[in-house]
C-alpha cells in the first residue's frame, strides 16, 4: 500500500455527467454555457466544450503531428458550474427521485422536471 493512501478519501460522485449543458457561475468564464466533455472524478473537475481555453506548446512528433501552440480546453472546478434545466432555461440545483419502475432520475429543484430523459 502506498504511504498515505489509507487517509485519502474516495472521490465524491458527481451529479453532473458527460453531455450535460452547464453554466459557469463564477470565475473568468462566468455566465457562459457549454456541454460537458469529461468529468474528472479524482479532482472534482469538469471539462466544458469551448470554455476555459488555454494555450499549450506542442513539440513536433513527425510529419502528421507538427509542433506549435495548441489551444485546448482546461478543466473547471465542479463547484463553479450548475446544470442548465431545459424547461426553466436557467441554472438549477439537482435532486433525485425514484420512478414507479424503481429507476432513479435527476430532477430540477426549480421546476421539478426530470433532467434525465
Amino acid at each position: 500500500m502506498r504511504a498515505g493512501a489509507s487517509r485519502m478519501a474516495r472521490p465524491k460522485t458527481s451529479r453532473i455527467r458527460k453531455n450535460d449543458m452547464v453554466m459557469v457561475i463564477t470565475g473568468r468564464e462566468k455566465g457562459k454555457t457549454g456541454k460537458v466533455l469529461r468529468v474528472l472524478r479524482e479532482t472534482n473537475r469538469v471539462v466544458i466544450e469551448r470554455l476555459h481555453m488555454v494555450k499549450r506548446h506542442q513539440k513536433p512528433r513527425g510529419q502528421q503531428a507538427p509542433g506549435g501552440i495548441v489551444e485546448k480546453e482546461a478543466s473547471v472546478d465542479l463547484s463553479n458550474v450548475m446544470i442548465m434545466c431545459d424547461r426553466c432555461n436557467a441554472p438549477a440545483r439537482i435532486g433525485s427521485r425514484r420512478l414507479e419502475d424503481g429507476s432513479g432520475v435527476r430532477v430540477c429543484r426549480r421546476c421539478g422536471e426530470a433532467i434525465d430523459k
